[in-house]
């Protein structure tokens, strides 16, 4: 499935439209999923479980019916894989777009719920810049050495948090000296338990970070305390990407294969929720609400800016994330669409860093071409975050604000991340609650087992596909160039990191070098 999104088409110079059908459109659409209903099926086996999954796609309504049959022979059990198709994406939340009819209280028994939240953390004060960007760099599933390299990853995460640090501490500064991530994942965590026990389920809800605190090892040990029995693992990242929730997921698993009491909890994954009907209405419902403070609401062009993610990992390593963030556009076009809103449109991605070729069209480079086109009202869209950031308040609001500005455009105006907002909650608690029938499903009996966290085998089939091509990826440039190209800047960015891993490797074999007299190494003294 080949799916880009077009380039934006529109009459920039028409009067403001009084109706609906004036001109002014978007541009054409490739439909992600086809109208007709296509079933899908898989079958997994695990603990003597036959799992039939049927997948019945409707851009209306997608659901999942599971069919068990035993066939227990023992402890041991196994999980029949099949090859991941690199075009080919998640099934999506596991469970349904509206609320069934079944009674809450029925399924939660005398069971203890919990709800693991999984985001990405970010510093709370100018002094845990460092060490948070420590942490990010650290993961080899931001930074990716080579085999032979990957002694230096810490070294290197050291070298560059040290580096970058500066800078950030800027755009940090600017925004209050630190991010409010904490603040509102914390605020939705107590408003989804609010939420669960006004539709009769009383779990309780857990906030685990994956580059600061609270970090998701001290959720888990609270969740051992707590003595839960059944747990439902919610990424507050509404797209599946291996670099967000693929990361958090993987960092799970090595947790639950090393702890006996995690390995025989039974528990379930939400691995992306984007198509599901309370979010694509909370988000719509933001832009319409802000559509309202332009002079001329049916000319603005609704923006979307989504975090970007490097082009190799959705073309060789299969990473569902392009594919989900333009269907999850398309539903929130459709439903605005049944408001009658039909405002011209489109999508880019923010936030690259480094030399590689990311996702595009790139967010700053839209907002300059949408300039030259003669846009004069913008309506920023973050449409990947669901809590205000570092990328939101200073990157979008700044940042991309002032390009818009100097770009020509007149009117610039911003949705604002979904936070607490009560409908996106009330759906998310309805995620859960649909979850609940899969908790267990696939739950391993036994720790020799060790098998993946994730039932159906849906996250995990994207891990393993991301780990047999994670060391093949393909260079962004093949051809060495001279000057100030983009191929040169990408070969001069290598032969740079190159001679930064050479030096790494002699201070850290003599112990002798800069860093050492510097104080930023050794790491720990």
């Amino acid at each position: 499935m080949n799916m880009n999104c077009q380039a934006l088409k529109m009459n920039v110079n028409s009067p403001c439209p009084s109706s609906p059908s004036a001109s002014g459109r978007r541009f054409p659409r490739h439909r992600l999923l086809p109208r007709t209903v296509s079933t899908s099926q898989r079958v997994h086996h695990c603990c003597g479980v036959n799992v039939e999954a049927f997948l019945t796609s409707d851009l209306s309504e997608k659901y999942i019916v599971a069919k068990y049959s035993s066939r227990c022979s023992g402890t041991q059990c196994s999980i029949s894989k099949q090859p991941l198709n690199k075009n080919s994406w998640p099934l999506g939340t596991m469970v349904a777009s509206k609320s069934q009819d079944v009674s809450a209280t029925s399924r939660v028994g005398d069971e203890k719920i919990g709800v693991l939240l999984l985001n990405l953390g970010g510093p709370e004060t100018l002094d845990d810049v460092q060490p948070f960007l420590f942490n990010l760099f650290a993961d080899p599933d931001i930074i990716r050495l080579p085999r032979l390299f990957r002694f230096l990853q810490r070294p290197l995460a050291q070298f560059i948090s040290v580096l970058r640090a500066p800078k950030s501490k800027e755009g940090y500064a600017s925004i209050g000296g630190g991010s409010p991530l904490r603040r509102v994942t914390d605020a939705q965590a107590e408003e989804l338990q609010k939420s669960l026990w006004a539709k009769n389920v009383p779990a309780k809800v857990y906030v685990g970070m994956r580059y600061w605190h609270p970090f998701t090892e001290d959720a888990i040990k609270q969740i051992k305390r707590d003595g839960i029995t059944k747990l439902v693992v919610l990424p507050l990242y509404p797209q599946f990407s291996i670099s967000t929730s693929g990361s958090s997921l993987r960092l799970l698993e090595s947790i639950f294969r090393e702890d006996e009491y995690l390995v025989n909890m039974q528990h379930t994954v939400i691995p992306s929720w984007y198509q599901r009907e309370g979010y694509i209405k909370a988000m719509a419902n933001l832009i319409e609400k802000e559509l309202e403070n332009f002079d001329c609401p049916k000319k603005a062009v609704i923006f979307f800016s989504a975090h970007g993610v490097p082009l190799a990992y959705v073309e060789e390593a299969g990473d569902p994330y392009k594919a989900e963030m333009e269907e999850c556009v398309e539903l929130i076009i459709e439903e605005l669409e049944k408001r009658s809103i039909s405002n011209p449109y489109t999508l880019a991605y923010q936030s690259r860093v480094g030399p590689v070729e990311w996702l595009k069209p790139y967010t700053d480079e839209t907002i300059i071409d949408l300039g030259r086109k003669g846009v004069q009202s913008l309506l920023a869209v973050p449409i990947s975050f669901v809590s205000e950031h570092i990328e939101t308040l200073e990157e979008i609001d700044v940042e991309y604000k002032e390009l818009a500005l100097k770009s020509g455009i007149e009117k610039w105006g911003r949705v604002p991340a979904l936070g607490c907002e009560p409908t996106f909650i009330s759906d998310l608690a309805d995620a859960v609650i649909e979850s609940l029938p899969y908790v267990g499903a696939m739950a391993v009996s036994n720790i020799e087992a060790r098998q993946s966290l994730v039932p159906l085998g849906s996250v995990e089939e994207l891990l393993a596909a991301y780990d047999s091509q994670r060391r093949e990826l393909p260079a962004p440039v093949t051809v060495w160039e001279w000057g100030w190209t983009k191929s040169a800047e990408t070969w001069n960015g290598r032969a740079a990191m190159l001679a930064v891993l050479v030096l790494l490797v002699l201070e850290v074999t003599t112990g002798k070098g800069f860093l050492h007299q510097w104080g930023i190494l050794p790491l720990f003294p």
